[in-house]
């Protein structure tokens, strides 16, 4: 398929799907040290912590209730009250600040310069730049987070191999990104806002996940729904393709989209996948 970037520059890019590994590729994205400009926009929220217009406000208010469902998460995932965590993309510092304040050691990564600003502004937090990840200690985290970030990384295999070596024995590796398996994403298909493209390199599939992790030693112990992020992306998704907000379409789309997933996590508009070494 072919799909617009709707946040800065409207150009339009392909989408690849494999038929092996199931992976969804965008194609001629821009160069790693060249894509930042593809960041830049107001209404870009993990960067600009934006709460302007309807959607935006929407998710903040969600967003209280999220960043606590994630450290009940990552408390009965580990089994520890506190540790050392890795926010790997952590943006503005929400999920970080929440974990420090629940007596979690924490370490978070952000690339964009703006954002480690604001999360230093908003939470006294001083992200460093993601370079850092192959300079940290090996085996010295209990918890390594990538919330809706694992799509936008070059290096997706140095990463992966990264993860398997800084976890802590014993400790899990938490990634969410988007499915495109989903309800919402097969009935908004071009339009689906979860493609941002050329932001989001790659377009996961819970097999392709499997595929690509198995490759390092690790495994998927669990996967868990973002029932939320159905109704936010659908808002979005109504939005590119009919040029308005139409709230009560979107939201009804975004509840279909979750009743078909009840009986089948794994086609969730977003998933958690909950990773472990293998044995």
């Amino acid at each position: 398929l072919t799909a617009e970037d709707y946040t800065v520059s409207h150009e339009k890019f392909v989408v690849m799907h494999c038929n092996d590994c199931t992976l969804r590729f965008t194609q001629d994205v821009p160069e790693q040290n060249a894509i930042g400009p593809y960041y830049k926009s107001d209404s870009y929220i993990s960067h600009s912590d934006t709460k302007k217009g309807l959607i935006n406000s929407l998710y903040h208010t969600i967003r209280k209730r999220t960043l606590q469902a994630k450290k009940k998460l990552i408390v009965a995932e580990t089994g520890m009250e506190g540790g050392a965590l890795l926010d790997i993309g952590c943006g503005t510092g929400a999920f970080l600040n929440t974990m420090q304040a629940a007596g979690w050691n924490t370490t978070g990564l952000e690339p964009d310069e703006t954002a480690r600003k604001k999360a230093a502004e908003l939470y006294n937090l001083q992200p460093q730049s993601p370079e850092k990840l192959f300079q940290l200690q090996l085996q010295s985290f209990n918890a390594i987070t990538m919330w809706h970030v694992l799509e936008h990384v070059h290096e997706l295999h140095a990463y992966i191999k990264q993860l398997s070596l800084l976890v802590a024995p014993g400790g899990k590796i938490f990634i969410a990104v988007p499915n495109y398996l989903s309800g919402d994403a097969q009935l908004y298909n071009e339009y689906w806002a979860a493609y941002d493209v050329p932001r989001h390199l790659y377009h996961f599939s819970p097999a392709s996940m499997r595929q690509l992790i198995a490759g390092y030693g690790l495994s998927v112990k669990a996967v868990k729904p973002m029932w939320f992020d159905s109704f936010y992306v659908s808002m979005l998704s109504e939005q590119y393709k009919t040029g308005k907000g139409n709230i009560i379409k979107a939201f009804w789309n975004g509840f279909i989209s979750n009743c078909r997933a009840i009986a089948n996590k794994e086609k969730c508009s977003s998933v958690i996948y909950i990773i472990e070494k293998k044995g």
